[in-house]
């Protein structure tokens, strides 16, 4: 082996080596330092913007752009977890204590099903309603019980809290500030020509900026608006099921309606009419077509996932992520699609381009060969 392949061998080895103890190294702050790239690509129009007023002075740039998201965004979402904390102890203790029962509010639309409703039941085989209401009391029972032991277990977590938190802003500062220098040095790493590193980055940027914006945006004025009709009605724990509109909002086609909806069915089998309709109106005019109208503007038709996509990517990755993986499944789905795109798009160039390098060695030969003698 000649020196030079073993020079090379032995870097790679020590690269792959250096690489893995860097991941290894960073992995505990691995979700803040997600959030705080996501929060830069959210925040990076604004900050783009004060930072042409003073170019010269970019550490004043980052720390005003740090600034405002703090009062902009980190303490709205401080209140709103407290709130959150306190609603799903309180509604815990309604589940723990029976006072909430699944089975007083289904009962009360059963008793309400016309008849061909109890019929349509009955050629279903579902006719055993009280094992069914039993079952899904005892899963929200559980779900409340896990609920609140994670909102426990983040008071009693506040020094890691705010470690991470103190984290999460350091980084959205250097990302502010050395954010264009640190992508031009990445896509320099990246082992291609400088059309293909290009297109690629280019086409990574779109996605990720596109799937961002989309989904985190449309769910949160989704959930705002949900907990807003919700409070205006008068339901109890309004912040708690604004904040579970904003995650089911992630799912397309049905997404916020798995709660509005069953709770516009309660008001009209009660009897109180108005309370159904308004926020039967609100949920379809206003909150669904939220996502119809926020997401082609902020996402784009090129961009944009099928559903069936999104719903499956936004399961498998709050399956395998955890809660960062609302946000890591879309995206990771998103540039899977533009790698595929973008190798088909290549293929289908270097054909073209061999064609055409065939067609004029062609031309060539014909050009200069001689006509037969007679």
């Amino acid at each position: 082996m000649s020196t030079a392949k073993a020079n090379l061998s032995f870097f790679v080895v020590l690269l792959v080596f250096v690489t893995f103890g860097f991941i290894a190294t960073i992995l505990p702050w691995f979700g803040s330092i997600f959030w705080a790239v996501i929060f830069t690509v959210l925040f990076l129009p604004l900050h783009s913007r004060i930072y042409r007023m003073m170019p010269r002075f970019p550490n004043l740039a980052a720390l005003i752009t740090l600034i405002l998201w703090i009062f902009l965004a980190l303490i709205p979402l401080l209140l709103i977890t407290a709130a959150l904390v306190r609603e799903i102890n309180t509604f815990y203790e309604l589940v723990r204590d029976g006072q909430f029962n699944i089975a007083t509010y289904s009962n009360v639309i059963i008793d309400k099903m016309p008849d061909w409703m109890h019929n349509a039941l009955g050629y279903f085989e579902i006719t055993d309603l009280n094992d069914i209401q039993s079952k899904v009391q005892s899963s929200l029972a559980n779900i409340s019980r896990s609920a609140a032991n994670q909102a426990v277990a983040l008071g009693q977590n506040t020094v890691w809290f705010f470690a991470a938190l103190g984290v999460m802003l350091y980084a959205m500062f250097f990302f502010f500030r050395d954010g264009a220098k640190l992508v031009e040095r990445i896509k320099y790493t990246i082992p291609l020509t400088s059309e293909y590193r290009n297109t690629l980055f280019e086409r990574f940027t779109t996605v990720i900026k596109a799937t961002v914006k989309g989904n985190i945006l449309v769910a949160i004025v989704q959930g705002t608006l949900g907990g807003i009709i919700f409070a205006f009605l008068g339901v109890q724990g309004a912040v708690l099921w604004g904040v579970i509109m904003a995650f089911l909002s992630l799912l397309p086609a049905i997404g916020s309606a798995l709660i509005w909806f069953p709770v516009a069915v309660y008001f009209l089998a009660t009897g109180a009419i108005f309370k159904g309709v308004i926020l039967t109106l609100f949920g379809v005019f206003v909150i669904g077509l939220t996502d119809n109208v926020l997401r082609p503007i902020l996402v784009g038709k090129s961009t944009k996932l099928p559903d069936w996509v999104i719903l499956i990517s936004t399961l498998g990755g709050l399956t395998v992520f955890g809660i960062n993986g609302f946000v890591i499944g879309p995206l990771l789905a998103a540039l899977f699609i533009v790698c595929w795109q973008l190798f088909a798009e290549t293929l289908v160039e270097n054909d073209a381009n061999e064609l055409r390098i065939k067609k004029a060695q062609t031309m060539e030969r014909l050009k200069y060969k001689k006509p037969p003698t007679r």
